[in-house]
């Protein structure tokens, strides 16, 4: 196995973060990791030395196939004008019936205008070899490490080039166009994110279903936004690597108008679909979908806890 080039300036602020732990500075520990992962490195700590390591993995060729190490590397189309409709976003990981299941039901009804976007997020062997290929309307990004579901989203909206971004989970099947009524919505512009399904608040702690009309947050089976909002907002945090409560951190940052401003709308929109067994969900212990879904919360807590603003009944 090759070892990776360390750059002397990653290497020289290494050592002062090794310094200032050693001092107990880790406010100054912290701002110097940052400045190192922004550099596209990360620090394993190792007792009192370290190690370095490429932040990302590697980006792969493979004929004409190419598998992605990280969002950065994905060739991004949001600096060109905007055209058609929409682009309806799907991630691909483990169970290639629900992509194709989900991808023929939208695409059976969706309005023409509409392209297709599938994060092949380190799709299992199974999932890769039914891949759509060779098909106009649908791109497919492919990507050499599992990378999570925030980065699997800024991929998508990368690739984007309808005005509105509509992000459909796997585990829903439209049964007519969900499409029109989502990009419509946005059409007003005090709404900031539309969708399916919708959940209400009234301290960004505790979560409730909530039927068509303004709610807090729009759940992730499917939520719709507007293209120049997610360019102006994002990325999404991609810590966020499981799907749980990123649809919520995401409402939020799209609704923010900033402290002292009325928020954005969330609206629920009812639409055509049924919504199947989520396999990401049912697939881990609950121990461990309870772990990742608090850890996910408190990225909720720490960046939004305090705005009641943007909190409903």
């Amino acid at each position: 196995m090759t070892r990776a080039f360390i750059p002397d300036k990653i290497l020289s602020l290494a050592h002062d973060r090794a310094a200032a732990r050693e001092d107990h500075n880790w406010e100054e520990a912290d701002r110097l990791r940052a400045d190192i992962e922004a550099a596209g490195w990360k620090v394993v700590d190792r007792g009192t030395d370290f190690a370095l390591e490429p932040a990302h993995a590697p980006t792969v060729a493979e004929g004409e196939i190419v598998r992605y190490g990280s969002t950065a590397a994905v060739p991004s189309r949001l600096d060109e004008p905007p055209t058609g409709i929409a682009t309806v976003v799907l991630v691909a990981t483990d169970w290639p019936d629900d992509v194709a299941r989900a991808l023929a039901a939208v695409r059976a009804s969706a309005p023409a205008g509409t392209e297709y976007v599938v994060i092949a997020d380190r799709p299992s062997p199974e999932q890769d070899a039914v891949l759509p290929v060779g098909e106009d309307e649908v791109e497919v990004v492919r990507t050499s490490e599992r990378l999570g579901t925030a980065a699997a989203w800024n991929i998508g909206i990368r690739r984007a080039t309808g005005p509105v971004v509509v992000i459909v989970d796997t585990s829903v099947e439209p049964t007519g166009d969900i499409v029109s009524p989502l990009a419509a919505a946005l059409q007003d512009s005090t709404v900031g994110v539309v969708g399916g399904f919708g959940i209400v608040s009234e301290d960004l702690r505790k979560f409730d279903d909530a039927p068509a009309g303004d709610v807090t947050a729009v759940e992730g089976y499917a939520i719709a936004f507007r293209r120049g909002d997610a360019a102006e907002r994002g990325p999404l945090d991609e810590r966020f690597r499981y799907y749980r409560n990123l649809d919520i951190w995401w409402s939020l940052a799209l609704r923010d108008e900033g402290q002292g401003s009325p928020p954005r709308r969330a609206v629920a929109v009812e639409i055509p679909a049924i919504r199947h067994e989520h396999r990401g969900w049912t697939s881990l212990p609950e121990a461990e979908r309870d772990r990742l879904s608090k850890r996910n919360f408190y990225r909720i807590i720490d960046r939004f806890g305090w705005r009641r603003d943007l909190a409903s009944g």
